[in-house]
């Protein structure tokens, strides 16, 4: 597991203002996890670090995907997916989920960096204690805060279309997937 710490800006967004300390808790919905690493479903407190905070600025249940290239993204892969290239990130909703983002609040905690380890996994860290937010920020206009991080958003009819994404050179980040009734039919 690896423990290492820097200075870097880590975030939590809830759809919940005025949340004074954050408790260690298990995951809602438990995730397969390798040998060794079962302990990512118990009582942690999450975060994500300011570059990867554009997975994170939907509303709770939301089914998403972000895609972005790495350092071993081909050409092709890049042209297919990400089009011409001009976002760091490119993030899809089914277009049922869009007046639900549209109007949703979220609110942004700034979190203390010295309790969380990484898991070098796509920025997201994790405390084992309890941790008391830094400061709060509403954000009311999702799709204006994803433009901000250089990130566009593609509204599909339905995430399955992506499925083939899983098998590129690119980062896929596939999240709350449970709640998109065309992902689980197409699998």
């Amino acid at each position: 597991m690896p423990r290492h710490r820097c200075a870097v800006r880590l975030f939590h967004f809830s759809d919940r203002d005025g949340i004074a300390r954050f408790a260690p808790r298990p995951v809602v919905v438990p995730a397969p996890r390798l040998p060794g690493h079962e302990w990512l479903n118990g009582p942690l407190v999450w975060a994500i670090d300011d570059h990867h905070q554009p997975m994170y600025l939907f509303p709770r249940d939301c089914p998403r995907i972000l895609l972005w290239a790495t350092a071993a993204t081909t050409a092709q892969d890049r042209a297919a997916w990400l089009g011409d290239g001009a976002h760091r990130m490119v993030a899809c909703l089914e277009r049922t989920w869009l007046d639900r983002f549209r109007a949703a609040r979220l609110f942004r905690y700034r979190m203390p960096a010295e309790s969380f380890e990484s898991l070098d996994d796509a920025g997201m860290w994790v405390s084992r204690r309890a941790v008391v937010p830094l400061e709060v920020a509403a954000i009311d206009d999702l799709p204006a805060a994803l433009r901000a991080e250089n990130t566009e958003l593609r509204v599909v009819d339905s995430l399955a279309e992506l499925r083939p994404a899983l098998a590129s050179s690119l980062h896929v980040s596939a999240i709350r997937m449970r709640n998109s009734p065309t992902w689980a039919a197409s699998g």
